[in-house]
């Protein structure tokens, strides 16, 4: 048996249809709405017919005659007053269509968007990594726009002109079989047209989605990185990539507008020739009497009604087709899943910090193994440290306590526990995190402090920068504590940046902390600041810090080094000297009593 495709591989619109079903009632009531209001649209032709019978006719109107209506000033209040009745139910269900048709492609498109980003936060890190920030963004932003646009206007178009080719052709109908060919002979043309040009714009619009989202990720990328391209004075050619990228989205766009275009000529050649046709054979019935005054006018101006709306297909196609490029960009995104999933367990109160690694390997995708089989122990309550030169897996060893990834083979527990069998939440809220790449939110200090815990009172806000020797820089900042900082914390200096990350950790109380290369960006004072605030913090806690800077480190518990993805050697910082091993060698060439190599001349 074989399993249904994803969403993003079936119809757009049955994939939206069967994603919103709790919106299925609002639809069919816009539905209605819009019905009521295209009858009422046709309605004002086919009075104004009677009007014209009322005037040549006297008494013998249809007015006259079936309503028993005399004179014909009286027959013409009549009309007057249903015309009015016609205009205020159009007006109305217009209104009301208006609202159901807007308030949906609105709630719609938020749901969209929201439920994107919620797939997004869920996903892995690794998808994260390899996947660009802009094409993301493309996707929450411009494709979910592309889908409102088309809800708001589109949809509502479409189904205007199916109700006035049916209602109109009912008229046609009851009146003249040979006037009925005549005047729906070009639909099939339109329609047959609308399905050829439908699959040939699909591609085209696929392919501007895809170029869009080259522009939004060239974008997003060099606005992240405007002080590298100014350090290198790149500007130019940054600008050149620019260009390049939103030229391939122009033409994109004008292959599909091209195509698109050519539907609007096609559309009115053939309303010219059933316009045409009516008022020329319909004229030739009045002559011959097989044909009343009053219902040729209403033929005639019923032929302009049903064909000249379609004039608006080729930019309602245009609307869909890009939306449907953009939905399939939505759902394709909403199919993603995580590799890692959410466990069910918590972890036993209280909380110690205890970790362990057994038998650990570890690669990245089809790789080869990062991790070697690492086994670790940190006792709960003790502080150790993992070093290592470049390469060695000390990054990816911190993924796996975080679960940011899992491991190919062996276990990560804390007390006791795997990780994957514990919620993110249980997890993680156990652990404090200060990455070496610290991300500030745009906000105010206070706001960046209490991130891990916005419940914080401020005397516990203020403490937590105390512990983290951050309280001194922030009182003297413009607004204390409610100072603003730029988007990244770019405001700030880098040991700033890490004192408040180092705060926002200690705030959360965590049970676990983890720091990654926290000083290997910092000056000198930074540094001393930090190892003199983990002194402090790291006394009841379990710590674990993977450090470039040995001197950091020195007075861990112990040190584990690793090297080529297994752990070489273990120990306190003395006993590891001592054993003039790998950890003795990079110590010796932190602290200039040995050199690396030869020197050059």
């Amino acid at each position: 048996m074989t399993s249904a495709p994803p969403p993003s591989a079936r119809s757009p619109l049955g994939a939206l249809w069967r994603h919103h079903r709790r919106y299925r009632r609002r639809v069919v009531a816009a539905i209605a709405c819009t019905s009521v209001n295209t009858a009422m649209d046709v309605a004002p032709e086919i009075l104004l017919g009677a009007a014209v019978d009322v005037v040549v006719r006297g008494d013998d109107s249809f007015v006259g005659s079936t309503l028993g209506v005399d004179g014909r000033f009286a027959q013409l209040v009549v009309i007057a007053a249903l015309n009015a009745l016609v205009w205020i139910l159009e007006s109305l269900s217009d209104y009301v269509a208006s609202l159901l048709w807007r308030g949906l492609a609105q709630t719609v498109e938020h749901d969209l968007r929201v439920e994107a980003y919620s797939t997004v936060q869920r996903l892995d890190v690794a998808w994260h990594e390899r996947t660009s920030t802009g094409k993301v963004l493309s996707v929450l932003s411009d494709d979910v726009n592309q889908l409102e646009r088309f809800l708001d206007v589109g949809a509502r178009t479409i189904l205007h002109t199916a109700w006035t080719v049916v209602l109109v052709g009912a008229v046609f109908a009851v009146t003249s079989w040979q006037l009925t060919l005549l005047a729906f002979l070009p639909v099939p043309v339109i329609v047959l047209g609308s399905i050829r040009f439908q699959r040939r714009l699909e591609p085209l619009y696929a392919a501007v989605r895809e170029t869009a989202g080259e522009v939004s990720a060239t974008l997003a990328t060099n606005l992240g990185g405007l002080t590298t391209i100014k350090a290198f004075t790149a500007e130019e050619r940054e600008t050149a990539r620019v260009e390049r990228v939103s030229d391939d989205y122009r033409v994109a766009n004008r292959r599909a507008i091209a195509s698109s275009s050519a539907f609007v000529p096609l559309i009115r050649m053939a309303i010219l020739a059933g316009f045409t046709s009516t008022l020329l054979l319909g004229g030739w019935f009045v002559f011959e009497g097989r044909l009343e005054v009053g219902l040729y006018s209403v033929l005639v101006f019923l032929t302009q009604r049903l064909l000249w709306p379609l004039t608006d297909l080729g930019q309602t196609l245009d609307l869909y087709q890009r939306a449907m490029a953009s939905t399939r960009r939505i759902f394709a995104l909403l199919d993603e899943e995580p590799h890692g999933v959410d466990g069910t367990r918590r972890l036993p109160a209280p909380v110690r910090g205890g970790l362990e690694l057994r038998g650990v390997r570890f690669g990245y995708d089809d790789g080869p193994d990062v991790l070697r089989g690492v086994d670790l122990v940190v006792p709960a309550g003790e502080t150790h440290a993992v070093v290592g030169s470049t390469g060695a897996g000390k990054s990816s060893l911190l993924r796996l306590v975080l679960r940011f990834s899992d491991p190919r083979a062996g276990q990560v527990l804390l007390d006791g526990v795997d990780v994957r069998d514990l919620t993110w939440e249980s997890l993680r809220g156990a652990i404090g995190y200060v990455s070496q790449d610290v991300f500030l939110f745009h906000g105010t200090v206070r706001d960046n402090l209490a991130y891990g815990r916005p419940e914080a009172s401020d005397a516990e806000v203020e403490q937590a920068a105390r512990l983290a020797e951050a309280h001194g820089f922030i009182s003297a900042l413009p607004e204390g504590y409610a100072t603003v900082v730029g988007e990244r914390g770019l405001t700030l200096s880098g040991g700033q940046r890490q004192r408040i990350a180092l705060a926002r950790a200690i705030l959360r109380d965590p049970a676990l902390l983890v720091l990654d290369e926290a000083t290997s960006a910092v000056d000198n004072e930074t540094e001393a600041a930090i190892q003199r605030s983990l002194a402090v913090v790291t006394a009841s806690r379990t710590a674990l810090v993977v450090a470039h800077r040995l001197s950091t480190v020195r007075d861990a518990h112990r040190i584990w080094v690793l090297s080529e993805g297994r752990v070489a050697e273990s120990g306190t910082h003395d006993e590891l000297v001592a054993a003039g091993g790998i950890y003795a060698q990079l110590w010796a060439v932190q602290t200039g009593s040995a050199v690396a190599g030869p020197a050059h001349r």
